[in-house]
């Protein structure tokens, strides 16, 4: 941040609504849970103020499908949860991706399975990325590791849903969504939002005044009909697979072990990566900020140059699955995670490297 500028201290659930409120999101329906009920708060301060709509709803079975009923209406709409709370919502974001409808979906992950604890966890990326409902379907999935990224990243998942006519997953967890960070003040207004907040969206069911009517449904029972549109969801999917990858590398060039994270833990290791570089440790890190599409090409590329990973996540490891597919056996992979609420310290990852470089 420059010097003098304006700056505010917000937490991360905070900042994750006042972004979909600058993003020009003016429906919003969730349903209180824990680590993110500040963003629902947020929300139901905020909404009235813009002319915007919240909805407590009475469950996030409905919540989801008022997200749906807003989002073919045309609105910018979006819903927030927690874990079990999204595992509700999974057969409404299908129906949602089935009918092409853009809407954002926040998750701010706590432990599991079942209600497991509020502590923070990353143990729903498999939920997040390889889709957690029903269908060959996929979310494109953001993963801020500040306060001030997820702002700006809550943005682009509004565009980027738009964009595509697709759901579009910011995935946090308990400790982001909580933390307070000095954010830079915004000074944007709703008239210098992304043209595509604005631009008229030719399929929305607004009511035909005097035009051909519109259909947007899910159900396709004629012979041939859902394999075409399977077709071309999936022709779509590998545009956002090709445009759409986001990720930041650190200290990759010398490096001769490799940290992967996202997320909260990605900070833990950079923080790591600094104080192995003191030491003369040529440690690097890749930080995958688009969970889906992920950014194999990259690893890929390093593990052809012989580099070693060491994959650090808040679960048992489940990223390190596609971590392991881009490598694909070329280097050597190993996992230290800790799950349940554990956060991983630095001096637990540390420790893991060392091993690694002494070739335990």
């Amino acid at each position: 941040m420059g010097e003098g500028e304006d700056k505010i201290l917000m937490s991360g659930n905070e900042a994750i609504g006042e972004g979909a409120i600058l993003a020009g999101c003016r429906f919003y329906a969730g349903y209180p849970i824990t680590p993110q009920n500040e963003l629902t708060n947020y929300m139901a301060s905020r909404m009235p103020e813009v002319g915007g709509v919240f909805i407590q709803a009475e469950s996030e079975l409905a919540a989801i499908n008022m997200v749906f009923g807003a989002s073919v209406a045309g609105a910018r709409a979006m819903t927030s949860s927690s874990s079990p709370g999204i595992s509700l919502k999974q057969e409404g974001i299908s129906y949602l991706v089935g009918c092409e409808l853009p809407a954002v979906i926040v998750n701010m992950m706590r432990g599991g399975p079942g209600l497991g604890n509020i502590a923070p966890s990353q143990s729903d990326y498999f939920q997040a990325t390889k889709g957690g409902g029903h269908g060959d379907y996929r979310l494109i999935v953001l993963a801020p590791n500040s306060v001030e990224e997820a702002f700006t990243l809550q943005m682009l998942a509004f565009d980027l849903a738009d964009r595509y006519r697709n759901p579009v997953l910011l995935l946090g967890d308990g400790m982001l969504g909580q933390m307070m960070e000095p954010m830079r003040k915004v000074k944007q207004k709703r008239d210098t939002l992304s043209s595509s907040c604005s631009e008229k969206k030719n399929w929305a069911l607004t009511g035909c005044r005097g035009r051909e009517p519109r259909v947007i449904r899910s159900l396709l029972l004629k012979e041939g009909a859902l394999e075409e549109h399977n077709r071309k969801l999936q022709e779509k999917f590998a545009l956002i697979k090709k445009k759409e990858v986001r990720y930041q590398e650190i200290e990759l060039k010398d490096a001769e072990l490799i940290l992967v994270a996202y997320g909260t833990v990605s900070r833990i290791c950079e923080a790591v990566l600094r104080k192995m570089r003191s030491y003369g440790n040529k440690v690097g890190l890749i930080r995958p900020i688009s969970l889906w599409p992920f950014p194999e090409e990259v690893i890929k590329e390093q593990a052809e140059a012989k580099k070693r990973f060491l994959v650090v996540e808040m679960s048992c490891g489940q990223m390190l699955e596609d971590v392991k597919l881009a490598v694909e056996g070329k280097s050597e992979v190993r996992f230290y995670g800790r799950t349940g609420g554990g956060v991983p310290s630095e001096e637990e990852i540390i420790k893991e490297i060392n091993k690694m470089l002494k070739r335990e």
